[in-house]
């Protein structure tokens, strides 16, 4: 129940800071949409703990996945709605209680794991599986941009998996999956500039992202040698 933003570093408060101005600023500029703002604050925010193993990150992003998906019900990206409500927003809560249960050493910061070859197997099969499942549903929709939003989910659910896994690769996932969203939610912005928030929400989501793999791998190493 400590303050969780003690244990972060100058390095990532400058980060964290950096991207709520973001996001706040784009959100002054192009929009009144407060729902779109509160969905990218509390995204930055939850990430920037994900990026340091806490599970208080995993908590965060459960709150971001129902605002997220509310904003894309109203825009018609029907497929990041069922991909966060139904997918992604679950799978975040079974990694809280995943993380709770590997800690590393009782401390505050979860245990790396390394994937096996049947753990990447089964994460290949699941995710085609699931890809091919939300296409045809998609499709039946009408999604908006339904290329983009397929391959969304594709890297949406192998990213959640790796994160579900402890796997310092889960930052490579989201860090795809975020460019496919920058995709999205430009072409959003360009039909309604008020999307222009979400389109830099993701952004920053890529450089978190970027920073979380780095960060999981100097956690891994560290591990090990104690």
């Amino acid at each position: 129940m400590k303050n969780p933003f003690k244990a972060l570093t100058k390095f990532e408060w400058c980060l964290w800071i950096g991207s709520v101005i973001a996001v706040t600023v784009s959100f002054l500029i192009y929009s009144t949409d407060y729902l779109t703002l509160a969905a990218s604050l509390i995204g930055v925010t939850a990430l920037i703990f994900i990026s340091k193993g806490m599970v208080i990150g995993q908590v965060i992003c459960v709150i971001f996945a129902v605002f997220y998906g509310i904003v894309s019900y109203f825009f018609g990206y029907y497929g990041e709605m069922i991909t966060y409500l139904c997918m992604s927003g679950p799978i975040a809560m079974m990694s809280v209680i995943s993380w709770i249960k590997h800690p590393f050493e009782k401390s505050a910061e979860v245990k790396v794991s390394k994937l096996s070859k049947k753990q990447i197997i089964i994460m290949i099969i699941s995710t085609a599986g699931v890809t091919g499942i939300f296409y045809f549903i998609l499709k039946s929709l009408g999604n908006a941009n339904l290329l983009l939003s397929t391959i969304s989910i594709s890297t949406s659910f192998a990213a959640a998996y790796l994160t579900f896994m402890r796997s310092a690769y889960y930052g490579v996932g989201y860090a795809l999956n975020d460019v496919i969203l920058i995709g999205l939610w430009t072409y959003a912005t360009v039909d309604n500039i008020s999307y222009m928030p979400m389109t830099v929400c993701f952004a920053m989501f890529f450089i978190n992202d970027i920073y979380g793999f780095v960060n999981w791998h100097k956690m891994e190493k560290r591990q090990k040698m104690q």
